[in-house]
């Protein structure tokens, strides 16, 4: 059985990364380095939930939103959690296509509005999986 604590580990260090640039106080510059965490966070999550779900739930999935959807259905996410979950992996797309937006700016400006109600959910999730594999222990 894969041994999940690297990712774990991996993700924490991500969020709370991430939770350390939120804390700043507010420029374009700081904007675009929580866009870039982020970014990064929400990949790392998304493997990390692919992985548990593999490892811990015989689940397979490839994709980010897919993988949300089957943390609902094994209860690690809650119906508004997913919808949630299913418009930031929307919010990551458009952070990594962020150049292609003739107003950019606002776009960006939009997104980094949300990214600390994301960081609350990957967060949250991020607990449920550690409590879900220590009480498989």
């Amino acid at each position: 059985m894969q041994n999940l604590n690297p990712k774990l580990e991996l993700t924490t260090k991500s969020l709370t990364s991430l939770q350390e640039i939120l804390s700043e106080p507010y420029s374009p510059i700081i904007r675009d380095a929580a866009l870039l965490r982020f970014n990064r966070s929400v990949e790392i999550f998304s493997r990390l939930l692919k992985d548990y779900l593999c490892v811990h739930e015989g689940l397979v999935c490839d994709l980010p939103k897919p993988c949300m959807r089957m943390a609902f259905k094994v209860g690690l996410m809650d119906e508004e959690e997913t919808v949630q979950a299913l418009e930031m992996i929307d919010q990551r797309e458009e952070v990594e296509n962020i150049t292609e937006h003739a107003d950019f700016e606002e776009v960006a400006e939009e997104i980094y509005h949300q990214i600390r109600d994301y960081w609350v959910l990957m967060d949250r999730v991020c607990r449920r999986v550690v409590e879900a594999i220590e009480a498989e222990g």
